[in-house]
C-alpha cells in the first residue's frame, strides 16, 4: 500500500499524513503494518515524501478484512480536502483511490473487494 500526498506537499506533511493513516490501519484486525523503505534515514533528515508512505499491511485470516481495510482508507481520504492518492495492491492487482466521485469510487472498490474477498 502506498500513500502519495498531494502535489506540493513537503516531507513533514507526508510524514504527518503517514503517521495518521498508519495509526488508523493498526486499529483494524491486521497482523502488522510495516513501513517499506530503503533503510534508515540519516539522523535529523526529513526523508523522501515518496518513501515515507509505503507499507506492507499483513492481513489477518478472518473474513471481511479486505473490505474493512478499503473502507478505512476511503473514509480516511474522505476526511481530507487535499488531493492525496492511496494505492492498494493485492497479488499484483492495484486499486488507486483519489479524487474520484463517490459513485465511481464505490464501483471501483466493490469490484476490487469482490476479487480479493475470502469466503
Amino acid at each position: 500500500m502506498a500513500l502519495e500526498p498531494e502535489a506540493g506537499a513537503d516531507a513533514e506533511e507526508g510524514d504527518r499524513l503517514g503517521r495518521q493513516l498508519r495509526q488508523q490501519l493498526r486499529s483494524l484486525d491486521v497482523d502488522r503494518v510495516t513501513p517499506i523503505g530503503a533503510g534508515e534515514a540519516p539522523m535529523g533528515s526529513k526523508g523522501d515524501v515518496a518513501a515515507i508512505g509505503e507499507w506492507l499491511v499483513t492481513l489477518s485470516s478472518s473474513g471481511g478484512v479486505v473490505a474493512t481495510l478499503v473502507a478505512t482508507i476511503r473514509d480516511w481520504l474522505g476526511r481530507r480536502e487535499a488531493g492525496h492518492t492511496i494505492t492498494l495492491t493485492i497479488d499484483g492487482d492495484s486499486l488507486e483511490l483519489d479524487g474520484a466521485t463517490v459513485a465511481e469510487r464505490a464501483e471501483l472498490i466493490d469490484t476490487f473487494v469482490r476479487r480479493h474477498q475470502t469466503a
